[in-house]
Parts: C-alpha cells; sequence; structure tokens
C-alpha cells in the first residue's frame, strides 16, 4: 500500500523551504515497525532565509525538535532562558518545556529541524545533554550530514510506503548520531580544524574575488597542503569549492529577489558578468537566465 498523501506536504511561507509532517495514520503504521518504532520522525523540513521564523509553545511540543543551523542567526528562549544560534550551530529542545524561537530578521536563519519520537529518543538526548537548559552546541559543516538530510525529505517526499519509512528513519538515526557523536565518531576534529575554518570564512565573503593563495594564506599554510587538506575533506579543489557557494547563493537571489542578473553578479563577488555566466552553467547545468525563467515558470 503506498501511503504517500501531497495533503500533508504543508508549506509555513518561506520561499524554497521544504517540509513533510507524517499523518495519523502514517504514525500508527510506523508504532507497529520494530525496526524503526524506537526512534522515528513526526515531521521533518529545510527552511532557507526564514525571516520572521517566529513560533512559540507554552507547553512546549510532545516530541524531541532538533534545530540545525547553516546560515544566519536567530534566537532560541527555553524556560525564559535565551539563547543565540548561529551557523554551524544545533540544538535539541526535549518535549513538554517551554519555548519559543525566532529567526532574524536582519540576518535570518536557514535552519534544518525535525520532530523525533520513540523509546530511544530519551536515551539519544540524554547522550547530547544533562543540561536542565539544553545548550547550543557547534557543530562542524559536513555536507555529506546536508545529504543525508535532504535524502530523508526526498524519500518521505516520493512515498509513505513500509520500505519508505523503514529506510528514512534508519537515516534519521544515523543523522542524530552525527551530530550527538561528532566528537568520537571524528575524534581527529576536536577542534576546529583548516578547513572548516576556510569554509566558513568562505561563507562570510561571498561577495569578493579570492585565489588560493589568499585562502592558504588565511590558514597559515602552504598553497599544497592546504589544497590537499581541502580535497580530502570536502572532494572538491578550493576555489571550485569557493565558487559552489557563491553560485549556490546567486541562486537565493533568483528565488527571493527581483535583482538582476548584473546586480547578483556583482553581489556575489564576479566582476565578470559573462564569467559569472560560464562559471553558474559549469556548476548549475544552466545559464542563469534560463534558470530564473524556470523557476518564475
Amino acid at each position: 500500500m503506498d501511503y504517500h498523501t501531497a495533503f500533508f506536504k504543508k508549506k509555513e511561507g518561506f520561499m524554497g523551504q521544504q517540509m513533510i509532517v507524517l499523518p495519523p495514520d502514517i504514525l500508527k503504521v510506523i508504532v507497529k515497525k520494530t525496526l524503526i518504532n524506537n526512534l522515528f520522525l513526526t515531521a521533518i523540513g529545510y527552511y532557507p532565509l526564514a525571516k520572521f521564523h517566529d513560533r512559540k509553545r507554552e507547553i512546549g511540543s510532545k516530541e524531541y525538535i532538533l534545530f540545525y543551523c547553516t546560515e544566519g542567526e536567530g534566537n532560541v528562549t527555553i524556560n525564559n532562558v535565551k539563547q543565540k544560534v548561529e551557523p554551524n550551530q544545533f540544538l535539541i529542545i526535549p518535549p513538554h518545556v517551554p519555548h519559543h524561537y525566532i529567526s532574524s530578521t536582519e540576518n535570518p536563519w536557514s535552519i534544518y529541524w525535525v520532530h523525533f519520537t520513540g523509546k530511544s529518543a530519551s536515551i539519544l538526548f540524554d547522550k547530547y545533554s544533562s543540561n536542565e537548559i539544553p545548550p547550543v552546541k557547534p557543530i562542524p559543516y559536513n555536507e555529506e550530514r546536508i545529504k543525508n538530510f535532504i535524502d530523508i525529505i526526498q524519500i518521505l517526499d516520493h512515498s509513505f510506503d513500509q520500505r519508505s519509512l523503514e529506510i528514512a528513519n534508519l537515516k534519521l538515526m544515523y543523522f542524530l548520531s552525527s551530530i550527538i557523536y561528532q566528537t568520537e565518531l571524528t575524534p581527529y576534529v576536536q577542534k576546529r580544524n583548516k578547513v572548516t575554518n576556510s569554509i566558513e570564512f568562505m561563507k562570510n565573503n561571498l561577495d569578493q574575488d579570492f585565489k588560493i593563495e589568499d585562502f592558504a594564506e588565511n590558514q597559515n599554510l602552504s598553497v599544497s597542503r592546504y589544497s590537499e587538506l581541502f580535497k580530502e575533506k570536502t572532494g572538491y579543489p578550493p576555489v571550485y569549492y569557493f565558487n559552489k557557494l557563491r553560485i549556490q547563493k546567486s541562486c537565493q537571489f533568483l528565488y527571493f529577489t527581483n535583482m538582476s542578473i548584473k546586480e547578483i553578479c556583482f553581489e556575489v563577488g564576479f566582476s565578470d558578468q559573462y564569467y559569472f555566466s560560464r562559471v553558474f552553467k559549469k556548476i548549475m547545468g544552466v545559464p542563469p537566465s534560463k534558470y530564473k525563467r524556470a523557476y518564475k515558470s
């Protein structure tokens, strides 16, 4: 039986958002599945540049809620204690705890979030924190982790059948484990490493034009050593990765604004519009003008 139901793919109004909420009949199916009923999601989503995202629950939620911020900033208040959430940070809110979260309007956050529950959820939460007020914790950027999360959304977007539910929730366990056990899984990254620092530097300077020598110098490494470390961790050469970040940012401008391609070009640090178009096509497969038309249609 295919439980795929478009009605439950809700929207809250953030351009480019993705969101899945499992309906009650599907949750009843999961509870009966021994493989996944100890830890399973009830809702999952991604909100990019979620300006005016504001939610207050006086008596909390029935499930655990994980926030993972990759861009922008906001505040989460739990039991009247406010904490700031910034890029490469995460937080888990336990059930039945009053909370209020709100995105910055000047620098709106982009967040991956998931509501989850099950017999093992409390055990996993205890591995994250035993504090009365759950802390905001840093987490190194990891592209594989992001891909795993998007995979979960896409699997459920395709179908709510039995195997899809099993795969999605097994991936959820992997995703949560990769965050909560990050130090144990990667003991060599107990402190921020050079590549993580460099990626953050790139993200904070997308409006600039850099050469590989600039990135290497910023991390006090030789060009050869820096290139070796960067490609080993990300799978990409540094300049290509930086251009990829700039093109992804330009896609957001194409999505969310009426800026011209020329204006967007300069906004993401390209002085030559034709070079920008070539790089855009190389990474996205189509020129920016066609990309914009396709979206608008």
